[in-house]
C-alpha cells in the first residue's frame, strides 16, 4: 500500500510541474489563448457552422442554445435560442461554460462580449477562411469539447472524398473540362475569391473557373467582378453556376433576364444551375454533398450519390 501512496503523490506532483498536465491549447481569431483543461460541456453557438460542426462532433447533449434561424441539423431547431442582440444576462441565466461566435461579433459587440467574459464564461472567436484553415477549425472545436477522435474522423472523411473525387476528374483530358462562372451575389455581381471554399469545391469538382482573376473584397471570401468582365468571358462560360441562399435569393428566371446576359453560352445553351450555399460555402462536412453535386452537374457521367454526409461519430 505504501508502495501505491507513493506512486499517487509522484503522479500528482508531476501533473502539477509545469507542462506536467497536457491540455489542449486554442488560439482564437481575437489572439485568445484558451488552455483547455476539461473539455467545455454547456455551449452556447452563435453561429450556423459551429452548430453544425458540433453536432458533426456528436455534442448535440452539450449544446444549450444556438443562433436565430439556425435549421441544420434539424436537432438545431429543438434548441433554446440566443442572440448577441439579447442582454448577457439571458446568458448568464442559461449558466453556459462556453459562447462560440464570429470574429464580427467580437469586432462590433464588444461590451456584450466584456459582460460574458467578466461573468466567466468562456467566449471564443473562429471562423475559418479556406479549406486548410477549415481542418484546423474542425481540430479546434475539437479541442474546445475533448472531441479530438471525432474530429480527425471528420478531416479523414473530407480528404478521403475529395481524393476520389479527384481521381474520377483526373480521368477528363483537359479540353474536355467546363469552364464555369460561380455567382456569389447576383444584384452586385459579385463572384468568389481565388482562395475562397466555395471555388474549392468547383475546382475538386473538375470545373475551371473562369473568373480566376476577380478582384478579392478585404478579407472576405467574396470578390468582384462586374457585368462588363462577364460579358468579356461570355462565350467562355459552358455553364454559369449561382449559389442561392440568404446571401444570394436569385433564380435561374432572374439570370436568363438580366440585362445583356443572353450573349453568354451558358445561358444561351439553358447551362444555368443553382446550388445550396449552405454546401458549397459553409466550412462543413455538407462540402462533400457540394462537390459532388457539381461534379454531377458539369460530368454527369460521373455522377455518384449525393445522399446527406452522415455524422462520423455515428
Amino acid at each position: 500500500m505504501k508502495i501505491v501512496r507513493n506512486i499517487i503523490v509522484l503522479w500528482a506532483i508531476v501533473m502539477l510541474q509545469p507542462g506536467g498536465l497536457q491540455a489542449a491549447t486554442v488560439v482564437d481569431r481575437a489572439g485568445r489563448r484558451i488552455d483547455v483543461g476539461m473539455p467545455f460541456c454547456r455551449i452556447i453557438s452563435l453561429y450556423g457552422a459551429h452548430t453544425e460542426n458540433l453536432f458533426a462532433l456528436g455534442l448535440g447533449e452539450e449544446i444549450i442554445g444556438v443562433g436565430r434561424n439556425e435549421n441544420y441539423p434539424p436537432e438545431a431547431l429543438t434548441k433554446p435560442v440566443f442572440s448577441y442582440h439579447d442582454d448577457a444576462e439571458k446568458f448568464m441565466a442559461a449558466k453556459p461554460d462556453l459562447v462560440l461566435v464570429r470574429p464580427l461579433v467580437d469586432r462590433v459587440y464588444l461590451e456584450f462580449v466584456k459582460k460574458l467574459e467578466q461573468a466567466g464564461i468562456a467566449v471564443v472567436s473562429l471562423q475559418p477562411v479556406g479549406v486548410a484553415d477549415m481542418v484546423e477549425y474542425w481540430r479546434d472545436l475539437g479541442r474546445l469539447t475533448g472531441r479530438e477522435d471525432a474530429a480527425e474522423q471528420m478531416v479523414r472523411r473530407f480528404q478521403q472524398a475529395v481524393a476520389a473525387v479527384t481521381a474520377r476528374v483526373a480521368k477528363i483530358p483537359p479540353e474536355r473540362r467546363k469552364r464555369v462562372y460561380f455567382e456569389a451575389i447576383h444584384e452586385k455581381m459579385k463572384t468568389f475569391s481565388k482562395s475562397a471554399t466555395a471555388i474549392f469545391v468547383l475546382e475538386t469538382a473538375g470545373g475551371i473557373n473562369v473568373a480566376s482573376d476577380a478582384d478579392q473584397m478585404r478579407q472576405t471570401n467574396i470578390a468582384a467582378y462586374g457585368k462588363e468582365r462577364i460579358l468579356a468571358r461570355a462565350g467562355e462560360i459552358d455553364v454559369f453556376l449561382a449559389q442561392q441562399g440568404p446571401m444570394n435569393p436569385v433564380s435561374i428566371e432572374t439570370i436568363q433576364a438580366e440585362p445583356g446576359f443572353s450573349v453568354i453560352k451558358a445561358v444561351r445553351d439553358n447551362q444555368i444551375y443553382l446550388i445550396d450555399e449552405m454546401i458549397v460555402s459553409r466550412p462543413g462536412l455538407r462540402l462533400i454533398e457540394g462537390i459532388l453535386r457539381i461534379e454531377g452537374i458539369l460530368y454527369p457521367e460521373n455522377a455518384v450519390s449525393t445522399a446527406p454526409v452522415p455524422d462520423p461519430s455515428g
